[in-house]
């Protein structure tokens, strides 16, 4: 059984980005990504993977610097939990979050959090896996996502969604995608849909959040990739290019 094993600030540069390896030209992705990470670590980020070239980490960050609008004073938040492929049901998600809650309680937090939904979504961690493992409903924002929590003890303080991510809904007409680099696909994705709708004669407005206060006040729980139209949230799934072209066929956008 491989070794699990952390990704720093002194190794990053050497280390693979597990989600993005299977990509064979995304060294732009994959360089957004890292220097993403390079400037969080002074917050507290945490991120620990198989010490092999498959898709199994986890990601987590004390809950007051993590780059999503919750209130969740005192806890570990889980940004991204990810096993996949061969990898799966030999133990590796129970042996990463039993780290991830080893490292929480070391450092004196109340609980764990993360931000799924009621059923398996792309993007989110597999809300049935939490469950199972002891973690709660603690909020819901709409469309469909969820917070879930682990307390730590029974008193540990109930985490919410902040009140600008409740609604998904925003002000702003026409499609609107808000982003960060947490993921390194969106880099690369987020100008093949600007391209395409220019070619349909439409405009995307782009919100890039690059600070932990502007994805602590985004419109969305999940900040990494939130796609609105008409003020109405679609989806935090990102867009290839043929499922962005079908979203246009579907909106009536032709070419201009």
């Amino acid at each position: 059984m491989e070794s699990i094993i952390e990704v720093t600030a002194d190794n990053i540069e050497r280390e693979h980005i597990c989600c993005a390896i299977s990509d064979k030209k995304g060294e732009t992705c994959v360089s957004s990504k890292k220097a993403w990470m390079k400037d969080r670590f002074a917050d507290g980020l945490v991120f620990r993977k198989l010490d092999a070239r498959g898709k199994v980490f986890i990601e987590y960050i004390p809950a007051e610097r993590a780059w999503c609008p919750i209130e969740a004073p005192g806890y570990m938040h889980v940004n991204c939990f990810w096993v996949s492929g061969q990898y799966k049901g030999k133990g590796y998600a129970d042996q990463l979050l039993r780290e991830c809650i080893r490292d929480a309680e070391s450092k004196g937090c109340r609980g764990i959090t993360v931000i799924a939904s009621e059923k398996k979504r792309p993007f989110l961690s597999d809300p049935n896996y939490l469950k199972y493992k002891g973690f709660l409903a603690a909020d819901t924002a709409a469309p469909f996502f969820v917070l879930y929590y682990l307390p730590f003890s029974g008193d540990a303080p109930l985490p919410r969604f902040k009140d600008c991510a409740r609604q998904g809904k925003i002000g702003e007409k026409g499609m609107v995608l808000y982003y960060t680099n947490q993921c390194p696909h969106t880099d690369k994705y987020v100008p093949v849909i600007v391209n395409l709708a220019r070619e349909r004669g439409a405009e995307i407005s782009v919100h890039k959040l690059e600070t932990t206060g502007q994805a602590q006040s985004a419109p969305t729980p999940f900040t990494t990739y939130g796609f609105f139209y008409d003020g109405e949230f679609v989806t935090n799934e990102i867009f290839s290019a043929a499922k962005f072209e079908k979203f246009l066929d579907q909106h009536g956008v032709s070419f201009g």
